[in-house]
Parts: structure tokens; sequence; C-alpha cells
């Protein structure tokens, strides 16, 4: 395949499949520059290891693995970066209309509170499992097996849903 046709072939796949890209970095990052950052590294990263795609696999998973890597990392070195930073107002940094997050509901928002406060391995699982993937491809895109997977997610499930009662309880000062 000539060089014009690969680089042809990645756009393709990549522009078909974006929406995993803006899942991630809105899922890793919660300014606007840092997921610009993030996704312009996982593009960087998909490209340079387009020529390890099999394509006995679908697409999605392997791009799903090496984002979910390019962001797990970059999440890490922005956490160790930011206890060195002094932090300052976002809000004067911040453009007046961030259309992706003024156009989010607020159970979306909430949705994205709780999977904030994931560890970088279950944020990732439930980003995928929220994507409608089988336990086999979250287990595939993850390294882990399927028992595992269905045993993270069903604690993951009693986790949040306890986390939303415990706030729902908080915010009304009594049990909902």
């Amino acid at each position: 395949m000539t060089q014009p046709d690969l680089q042809e072939r990645f756009l393709t796949l990549v522009d078909d499949h974006r929406r995993i890209v803006y899942k991630i970095c809105h899922s890793y990052c919660r300014n606007r520059d840092d997921r610009d950052d993030l996704a312009q590294e996982i593009i960087v990263q998909l490209w340079r290891s387009f020529s390890t795609f099999d394509d006995r696999y679908r697409f999605s998973t392997w791009m799903y693995r090496v984002a979910l890597n390019v962001a797990i990392s970059f999440y890490r070195r922005e956490r160790t970066r930011a206890r060195y930073v002094i932090a300052g107002d976002e809000s004067l940094l911040e453009v007046a209309d961030d259309s992706v997050e003024s156009s989010m509901d607020e159970e979306v928002r909430e949705l994205y509170r709780l999977i904030d406060r994931l560890d970088e391995l279950n944020k990732a699982l439930v980003l995928l499992h929220l994507d409608g993937h089988s336990y086999r491809e979250i287990a595939d895109v993850l390294g882990i097996s399927e028992t595992n997977v269905a045993t993270k997610l069903s604690r993951l499930r009693k986790s949040m849903q306890q986390w939303v009662r415990d706030t729902a309880q908080d915010s009304t000062g009594s049990p909902p």
C-alpha cells in the first residue's frame, strides 16, 4: 500500500470512529485545552501505531486500546504536573461558550462527575461499557478477562448507585 493510500485509509478510519476520541478526551480532561492536547496526542499515537493494526480485528477495539493508554499516561502526567503548579482561576481562562459542555444536560454532567471519581482502569471500563461494547471487547481492549470485566462492572454499579444515594441524601438532608 502506498503512503498516500495508507494515510487516506487511516484518516477514513479515524473519522469513522472519532467519537471514541471525543468520549475519552472528555472523560479524562475537564478543560478544553487539555482535551484538545489529549486528542492531538491520541491521533499522533494512533498514526505512529497504525502499522501494527491487524485487519483481522475491529479498528474500534484497537483504537480504544491505543487511545485509553495515551489518555491514562496523559492523566498521570497532568496529575503529577498539577502538584507543582499553583492553581489559578480557570474561569478566567475558559472561553465563554464551550459548546460541548453547554449542550450537556445535568444528568450527563452528573454521570461525568461520577466517572471522574474513578481510577484509570475503572474509568476506561465504564466508558467502554456505556459505549455498548461486549464484555469480550472490553476484556480485549483492557487486557483483562471477561470474568474480571463482569465482576468489576457489578462492583462499580453498586458503588456508583450508593454514591448517587449518598449525594441525594446529602443534598436534601433526608433519604431519597
